[in-house]
């Protein structure tokens, strides 16, 4: 009888340190001790073509051959389609690893990334480049991870593509976008850029702008060629005018939980990082191969493209962005980055 009770405890016994992840997994994904770790990657595009999915299936691919014990599991908008909705769960733990855009990520009250989705701050991809990868893009890391409180570590610098209007008709000059309802962020640097050319910041959607378009809730919107295509909004009546504005050289985060990621190997700690490298490569080439792709694309389905005068919307845009960097103190980053050009 008591080799009987003293079996059944043992037994017991062992049930509980596997329930508590005796074995060296824990149950959330995490591990300190080498122990397998899934992570759950997201963003908020659903195309299998954009290069978002791209990119997240070669950190997928690169963490994976690694040796240090790692599964991704990779969701094209399937945990949302709203980037406010991956920050969340990014800080609460429902995601791992996040691609989010300045936008949202400035509503966590880190204001300094403002910076970077200003308009015209950037005239190139090569100018793009030399700043994120550089000190800048190093000293910005920095400001999210202890603005965060580590809830949000940067792992690379995706890029979205070079934003350009489209909508209802071409634009000729900068008089002629005054009074249309444009579809792009109606608060903070951004809409007051737009709201100074005279046009109208109007909410939708990403996913709701086709119909939008279409129907003539908004008379234009703003994108890079991969994104509008791909949702052919060229193709709706309000959106086959293309004028290569060149707003926006636009800049995506790859974030990670920090506290998470403090939980892991050494060995597992590399193995992402190492996977992030790779990923942002992948994911900038393929967007840079898509740009000329989609355009081209749009090109034979219906849409028409014409060039402008930038130097007017150019100059429109360096008050705002003067203003904005003194009031989030980046002045200093912002004079900086106008000296790379």
């Amino acid at each position: 009888m008591k080799k009987t009770i003293a079996l059944f405890v043992v037994g017991m016994m062992s049930l509980v340190l596997a329930a508590c992840g005796g074995n060296g997994e824990e149950a959330n994904g995490q591990s300190g001790d080498g122990g397998k770790i899934k992570i759950v990657a997201a963003h908020n595009q659903t195309s299998p073509e954009n290069p978002y999915q791209i990119g997240m299936e070669e950190f997928k691919k690169a963490a994976e051959s690694s040796d240090a014990n790692i599964e991704v599991e990779v969701h094209a908008g399937t945990l949302g389609t709203s980037e406010s909705e991956l920050v969340e769960k990014l800080k609460l733990g429902g995601a791992d690893v996040v691609l989010v855009s300045p936008g949202f990520m400035s509503k966590t009250g880190i204001k300094e990334i403002d910076l970077f989705a200003l308009p015209y701050v950037f005239d190139s991809y090569d100018h793009w480049e030399k700043v994120v990868d550089g000190e800048i893009g190093n000293q910005m890391a920095d400001i999210i991870n202890k603005k965060s409180n580590n809830d949000f570590k940067l792992l690379g610098y995706w890029t979205a593509g070079v934003r350009h209007y489209y909508g209802k008709k071409p634009l000729n000059s900068l008089e002629d976008i005054e009074g249309l309802k444009y579809r792009t962020q109606t608060s903070g640097a951004v809409a007051n850029y737009w709201e100074e050319t005279g046009a109208v910041p109007t909410s939708v959607a990403w996913g709701e702008l086709y119909q939008a378009l279409q129907q003539g809730v908004v008379d234009a919107a703003e994108n890079a060629y991969p994104y509008f295509v791909q949702q052919n909004h060229h193709k709706t009546e309000n959106g086959k005018y293309i004028t290569e504005t060149g707003h926006d050289y636009t800049t995506r985060f790859l974030l990670i939980n920090g506290k998470k990621f403090d939980s892991y190997t050494e060995e597992q700690k590399q193995a992402v990082m190492d996977a992030a490298k790779a990923a942002v490569k992948k994911e900038r080439e393929a967007l840079y191969t898509q740009e000329e792709e989609y355009k081209q694309k749009a090109i034979d389905e219906g849409a028409e493209v014409n060039q402008i005068d930038r130097q007017p919307f150019i100059d429109l845009a360096k008050p705002i962005q003067d203003k904005t960097a003194e009031e989030v103190g980046v002045t200093d980053m912002l004079e900086k980055i106008r000296e790379m050009k």
